[in-house]
């Protein structure tokens, strides 16, 4: 496929999502019409109140404060996160990595489960439990990078080792915090968040958290010729005059922020980063400055779209988002792997 050709499919891939974006303001428990959508948005555009204020009437309270902050956060989260998987893999090397491969998951866990042993997840500490989330993920992956650097330097075997061996570690301290705990409330409310889920999603956080993903995934695409290098190696990097190392530390910080962001605002989503990239992989090829834009697109499509069968598919319930990707990505990741032709780096 030409270079031609790939921005075509980068670009129709982009409508697509513009029209879902649209599209999905429309289903939910309260299906609504294209008339009701663009009179409330006019109006709410034009209004002298703010788009948050609540008591403007039911549809401006359904489109205003609980769709259109949900939609735009499943979009933002899904594009970081296959932002993410595609440095990842390239950091590590690894087909199977992804941005929860340094332990960013369980010390996201960790944090939370701490949080509501110490009762800091209810009346106003309300926000604390995402807030201990984001810095359990981003603690344990700065210890990741401290561990790595002892004995040697950092290389792509040494972080996917530690970050699984910290990963564990994590898992097994919130199974011992969940195991004596005394508070069922709150255990559920963890269980349910560690799921994923946009029902949080607000006007407050979604400018910070947006901010932080587009500059992330924007640096990202900058750097795409260090990202492409790293799939030669380090000794070829060398010869060229990079150094991986350096790179590789700042943009498993980088990751990390931008994860740990993703989990404050939306809990524990899986899957997008382990499988997006590889669908885009066989879509457009390894070349990072058109596999960064494609993976973003495809993740943000992709969990717009499971956001809308979590608040569709049962009536008056939400399921978590987490449920709906995993029952998505596990098959098709299967089938991918199972396939002759497919292969990490061609």
């Amino acid at each position: 496929m030409n270079c031609n050709k790939k921005y075509i499919l980068i670009f129709i891939l982009a409508m697509v999502l513009v029209v879902e974006l649209f599209l999905s303001l429309l289903l939910g428990s309260v299906d609504l019409s294209l008339q009701d959508i663009w009179q409330t948005v006019i109006n709410g555009i034009i209004s002298d109140k703010s788009v948050d204020a609540p008591g403007q009437g039911p549809l401006h309270d359904i489109i205003w404060i609980l769709r259109i902050p949900r939609v735009l956060l499943a979009c933002i989260a899904g594009a970081g996160l296959a932002v993410c998987g595609v440095v990842m893999q390239a950091i590590i090397k690894n087909p199977l990595a992804d941005p929860y491969i340094m332990g960013i998951s369980s010390g996201a866990s960790l944090g939370a489960t701490v949080a509501i042993l110490l009762g800091l997840g209810s009346g106003v500490f309300s926000n604390f439990i995402g807030v201990a989330a984001f810095l359990g993920a981003l603690g344990v992956s700065v210890l990741v990078l401290l561990l790595a650097n002892i004995g040697g330097g950092v290389n792509a075997v040494k972080l996917l080792l530690i970050g699984m061996a910290l990963s564990m570690v994590c898992s097994a301290l919130s199974s011992f915090v969940v195991y004596f705990a005394q508070d069922k409330d709150g255990i559920q409310t963890i269980t349910f968040w560690l799921m994923g889920s946009f029902a949080g999603a607000d006007w407050l956080s979604l400018p910070v958290v947006s901010a932080i993903i587009i500059c992330g995934i924007l640096f990202f695409v900058i750097q795409n010729r260090v990202l492409d290098m790293m799939l030669f190696g380090d000794e070829t990097a060398i010869t060229l005059g990079i150094d991986i190392r350096k790179y590789r530390q700042i943009y498993m910080l980088i990751s990390s922020l931008m994860v740990g962001f993703i989990v404050y605002s939306a809990g524990m989503i899986g899957f997008v980063g382990l499988l997006v990239p590889h669908v885009a992989r066989i879509a457009i090829g390894t070349e990072h400055r058109f596999l960064l834009p494609m993976s973003g697109l495809m993740g943000a499509i992709l969990l717009v779209l499971a956001d809308v069968v979590c608040r569709s598919l049962i009536e008056h319930t939400e399921i978590p988002v987490g449920i709906i990707i995993s029952l998505i990505g596990a098959p098709c990741f299967v089938y991918m792997i199972i396939r002759k032709a497919y292969g990490f780096g061609r």
